[in-house]
Protein backbone atom coordinates (compact mmCIF):
# COMPACT_ATOMS: atom_id res chain seq x y z
CA UNK A 1 0.00 0.00 0.00
CA UNK A 2 1.89 3.03 -1.26
CA UNK A 3 1.92 6.22 0.75
CA UNK A 4 0.07 9.13 -0.75
CA UNK A 5 -0.57 12.79 -0.13
CA UNK A 6 -3.99 14.33 0.41
CA UNK A 7 -5.51 14.84 -3.01
CA UNK A 8 -8.10 17.42 -4.03
CA UNK A 9 -11.55 15.93 -4.42
CA UNK A 10 -12.71 15.79 -8.02
CA UNK A 11 -16.22 14.45 -7.74
CA UNK A 12 -18.27 13.49 -10.79
CA UNK A 13 -21.55 11.61 -10.93
CA UNK A 14 -20.62 7.93 -11.13
CA UNK A 15 -23.06 7.32 -13.99
CA UNK A 16 -21.20 9.81 -16.19
CA UNK A 17 -17.82 8.10 -15.93
CA UNK A 18 -16.77 5.50 -18.50
CA UNK A 19 -14.88 3.26 -16.08
CA UNK A 20 -14.36 0.54 -18.68
CA UNK A 21 -12.73 2.93 -21.11
CA UNK A 22 -10.59 4.49 -18.38
CA UNK A 23 -9.49 1.04 -17.18
CA UNK A 24 -8.46 -0.03 -20.67
CA UNK A 25 -6.58 3.24 -21.16
CA UNK A 26 -4.79 2.77 -17.83
CA UNK A 27 -3.74 -0.75 -18.75
CA UNK A 28 -2.52 0.26 -22.20
CA UNK A 29 -0.64 3.39 -21.15
CA UNK A 30 0.64 2.74 -17.64
CA UNK A 31 1.19 -1.01 -17.65
CA UNK A 32 1.69 -2.30 -21.18
CA UNK A 33 3.16 1.02 -22.21
CA UNK A 34 5.81 0.71 -19.51
CA UNK A 35 7.01 -2.71 -20.54
CA UNK A 36 4.71 -5.33 -19.02
CA UNK A 37 3.47 -7.39 -21.95
CA UNK A 38 2.27 -10.59 -20.27
CA UNK A 39 -1.23 -10.93 -21.71
CA UNK A 40 -2.62 -12.69 -18.65
CA UNK A 41 -1.54 -9.81 -16.42
CA UNK A 42 -2.90 -7.21 -18.83
CA UNK A 43 -6.22 -9.04 -18.98
CA UNK A 44 -6.37 -9.17 -15.19
CA UNK A 45 -5.94 -5.39 -14.97
CA UNK A 46 -8.65 -4.92 -17.58
CA UNK A 47 -11.03 -7.16 -15.63
CA UNK A 48 -10.54 -5.92 -12.06
CA UNK A 49 -12.53 -2.75 -11.42
CA UNK A 50 -10.15 -0.58 -9.41
CA UNK A 51 -12.80 2.08 -8.79
CA UNK A 52 -14.65 -0.38 -6.54
CA UNK A 53 -11.63 -0.56 -4.23
CA UNK A 54 -11.39 3.18 -3.48
CA UNK A 55 -13.76 5.48 -1.55
CA UNK A 56 -16.54 6.99 -3.69
CA UNK A 57 -15.00 10.47 -3.47
CA UNK A 58 -11.89 9.24 -5.32
CA UNK A 59 -13.50 7.05 -7.96
CA UNK A 60 -13.01 9.63 -10.70
CA UNK A 61 -9.26 9.23 -10.11
CA UNK A 62 -9.26 5.43 -9.86
CA UNK A 63 -7.61 4.78 -13.23
CA UNK A 64 -4.84 7.31 -12.97
CA UNK A 65 -1.42 5.87 -12.21
CA UNK A 66 -1.28 7.12 -8.66
CA UNK A 67 -1.85 5.84 -5.13
CA UNK A 68 -5.11 6.89 -3.49
CA UNK A 69 -6.27 7.10 0.13
CA UNK A 70 -8.46 4.37 1.55
CA UNK A 71 -9.92 3.93 5.02
CA UNK A 72 -7.90 3.61 8.24
CA UNK A 73 -5.22 6.02 7.02
CA UNK A 74 -3.92 3.53 4.43
CA UNK A 75 -3.66 3.71 0.66
CA UNK A 76 -4.08 1.69 -2.51
CA UNK A 77 -0.87 1.40 -4.55
CA UNK A 78 -0.53 2.92 -7.98
CA UNK A 79 -1.43 0.44 -10.74
CA UNK A 80 2.09 0.25 -12.20
CA UNK A 81 3.56 -0.78 -8.85
CA UNK A 82 0.86 -3.45 -8.44
CA UNK A 83 1.69 -4.67 -11.95
CA UNK A 84 5.45 -4.79 -11.32
CA UNK A 85 5.02 -6.69 -8.06
CA UNK A 86 2.64 -9.11 -9.75
CA UNK A 87 4.90 -9.60 -12.76
CA UNK A 88 8.11 -10.37 -10.87
CA UNK A 89 6.64 -13.27 -8.89
CA UNK A 90 5.75 -15.02 -12.19
CA UNK A 91 2.12 -15.84 -11.30
CA UNK A 92 1.35 -19.08 -13.15
CA UNK A 93 -2.12 -20.58 -12.82
CA UNK A 94 -1.10 -23.53 -10.62
CA UNK A 95 0.75 -21.40 -8.08
CA UNK A 96 -0.25 -20.40 -4.56
CA UNK A 97 0.59 -16.87 -3.46
CA UNK A 98 0.70 -15.18 -0.06
CA UNK A 99 -0.03 -11.46 0.23
CA UNK A 100 0.98 -9.48 3.32
CA UNK A 101 -1.22 -6.41 3.72
CA UNK A 102 -4.65 -6.93 2.13
CA UNK A 103 -5.52 -3.24 2.39
CA UNK A 104 -8.24 -2.39 -0.11
CA UNK A 105 -8.16 -5.89 -1.61
CA UNK A 106 -7.10 -4.72 -5.09
CA UNK A 107 -3.81 -6.62 -5.23
CA UNK A 108 -5.54 -9.76 -3.95
CA UNK A 109 -8.14 -9.45 -6.71
CA UNK A 110 -5.44 -9.13 -9.39
CA UNK A 111 -3.69 -12.21 -8.00
CA UNK A 112 -6.93 -14.16 -7.83
CA UNK A 113 -7.38 -13.63 -11.57
CA UNK A 114 -3.98 -15.24 -12.19
CA UNK A 115 -3.34 -18.06 -9.70
CA UNK A 116 -5.36 -20.88 -8.16
CA UNK A 117 -4.82 -19.99 -4.51
CA UNK A 118 -4.38 -16.61 -2.85
CA UNK A 119 -3.77 -16.22 0.88
CA UNK A 120 -3.97 -12.69 2.21
CA UNK A 121 -3.26 -11.29 5.68
CA UNK A 122 -4.29 -7.90 7.09
CA UNK A 123 -3.54 -6.75 10.65
CA UNK A 124 -6.14 -3.96 10.72
CA UNK A 125 -9.45 -5.59 11.66
CA UNK A 126 -11.63 -2.98 9.94
CA UNK A 127 -9.67 -3.16 6.69
CA UNK A 128 -9.61 -6.95 6.85
CA UNK A 129 -13.38 -7.08 7.24
CA UNK A 130 -14.19 -4.54 4.52
CA UNK A 131 -11.82 -6.00 1.92
CA UNK A 132 -13.02 -9.53 2.60
CA UNK A 133 -16.65 -8.43 2.24
CA UNK A 134 -15.91 -6.73 -1.09
CA UNK A 135 -13.85 -9.58 -2.55
CA UNK A 136 -16.48 -12.16 -1.63
CA UNK A 137 -19.20 -9.93 -3.10
CA UNK A 138 -17.21 -9.80 -6.34
CA UNK A 139 -17.20 -13.59 -6.45
CA UNK A 140 -13.59 -14.45 -5.64
CA UNK A 141 -13.70 -17.96 -4.21
CA UNK A 142 -9.99 -18.71 -4.42
CA UNK A 143 -8.91 -16.20 -1.75
CA UNK A 144 -8.33 -17.20 1.88
CA UNK A 145 -8.37 -14.41 4.47
CA UNK A 146 -6.59 -13.96 7.78
CA UNK A 147 -6.52 -11.11 10.28
CA UNK A 148 -3.16 -11.02 12.03
CA UNK A 149 0.54 -10.15 12.02
CA UNK A 150 1.80 -10.46 8.47
CA UNK A 151 5.43 -10.54 9.62
CA UNK A 152 4.76 -14.09 10.79
CA UNK A 153 3.22 -15.20 7.51
CA UNK A 154 0.80 -18.11 7.37
CA UNK A 155 2.83 -21.22 8.27
CA UNK A 156 -0.15 -23.59 8.26
CA UNK A 157 -0.55 -23.06 4.51
CA UNK A 158 3.11 -22.78 3.53
CA UNK A 159 5.08 -23.17 1.38
CA UNK A 160 4.10 -20.46 -1.09
CA UNK A 161 5.31 -20.15 -4.69
CA UNK A 162 5.05 -16.38 -4.46
CA UNK A 163 4.89 -13.82 -1.66
CA UNK A 164 3.92 -10.17 -2.16
CA UNK A 165 4.43 -7.75 0.73
CA UNK A 166 2.57 -4.45 0.36
CA UNK A 167 4.00 -2.71 3.43
CA UNK A 168 7.59 -2.00 4.41
CA UNK A 169 9.47 -3.68 7.27
CA UNK A 170 12.98 -2.59 8.20
CA UNK A 171 14.28 -6.06 7.39
CA UNK A 172 13.12 -9.07 5.41
CA UNK A 173 11.10 -11.24 7.82
CA UNK A 174 12.72 -14.62 8.37
CA UNK A 175 9.32 -16.36 8.67
CA UNK A 176 8.47 -15.25 5.13
CA UNK A 177 11.80 -16.51 3.82
CA UNK A 178 11.15 -19.84 5.53
CA UNK A 179 7.65 -20.06 4.00
CA UNK A 180 8.87 -19.38 0.45
CA UNK A 181 8.95 -22.59 -1.57
CA UNK A 182 12.13 -23.71 -3.39
CA UNK A 183 11.96 -22.01 -6.76
CA UNK A 184 9.65 -19.37 -5.29
CA UNK A 185 9.83 -15.58 -5.46
CA UNK A 186 9.06 -12.88 -2.92
CA UNK A 187 8.76 -9.15 -3.65
CA UNK A 188 8.98 -6.82 -0.68
CA UNK A 189 9.70 -3.14 0.05
CA UNK A 190 12.38 -2.75 2.72
CA UNK A 191 12.74 0.49 4.66
CA UNK A 192 16.30 1.61 5.41
CA UNK A 193 15.20 4.99 6.77
CA UNK A 194 12.00 7.02 7.00
CA UNK A 195 12.47 8.26 3.43
CA UNK A 196 14.55 5.46 1.87
CA UNK A 197 12.96 2.21 0.69
CA UNK A 198 13.87 -0.30 -1.99
CA UNK A 199 11.61 -2.81 -3.67
CA UNK A 200 13.46 -6.11 -3.45
CA UNK A 201 13.02 -9.41 -5.24
CA UNK A 202 14.05 -12.51 -3.29
CA UNK A 203 14.41 -15.74 -5.27
CA UNK A 204 14.90 -19.08 -3.52
CA UNK A 205 16.71 -21.71 -5.57
CA UNK A 206 15.82 -25.39 -5.59
CA UNK A 207 18.64 -25.94 -3.10
CA UNK A 208 17.33 -23.23 -0.78
CA UNK A 209 19.88 -20.54 -1.57
CA UNK A 210 18.66 -16.96 -1.82
CA UNK A 211 19.24 -14.43 -4.59
CA UNK A 212 18.45 -10.78 -3.87
CA UNK A 213 17.79 -8.14 -6.53
CA UNK A 214 17.03 -4.46 -5.85
CA UNK A 215 14.31 -3.43 -8.29
CA UNK A 216 13.54 0.26 -7.67
CA UNK A 217 13.11 2.91 -4.96
CA UNK A 218 9.58 3.03 -3.54
CA UNK A 219 7.60 4.52 -0.64
CA UNK A 220 5.17 2.20 1.14
CA UNK A 221 3.39 2.44 4.44
CA UNK A 222 5.31 0.68 7.24
CA UNK A 223 4.59 -2.91 8.21
CA UNK A 224 2.69 -2.90 11.50
CA UNK A 225 3.45 -5.66 14.00
CA UNK A 226 1.06 -7.30 16.40
CA UNK A 227 1.21 -6.60 20.12
CA UNK A 228 3.45 -9.60 20.66
CA UNK A 229 5.61 -8.87 17.62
Amino acid sequence: MLLTFLLPLLIFPVTEIDFTGLRQKMTAEHIQGRGIVDQRILQAFNRVERHLFVPPAYRSLAYEDRPLPIEEGQSISQPYIVAIMTHVIAPDTNKRVLEIGTGSGYQAAILAELVNEVYTIEINEKLAASSKKLLLKLGYENISFKTGDGYLGWPENAPFDGIIVTCAPDQIPQPLIDQLAPGGRMVIPVSYASSVQDLILIEKTASGRLKRTNLMPVQFVPLIRGRNG
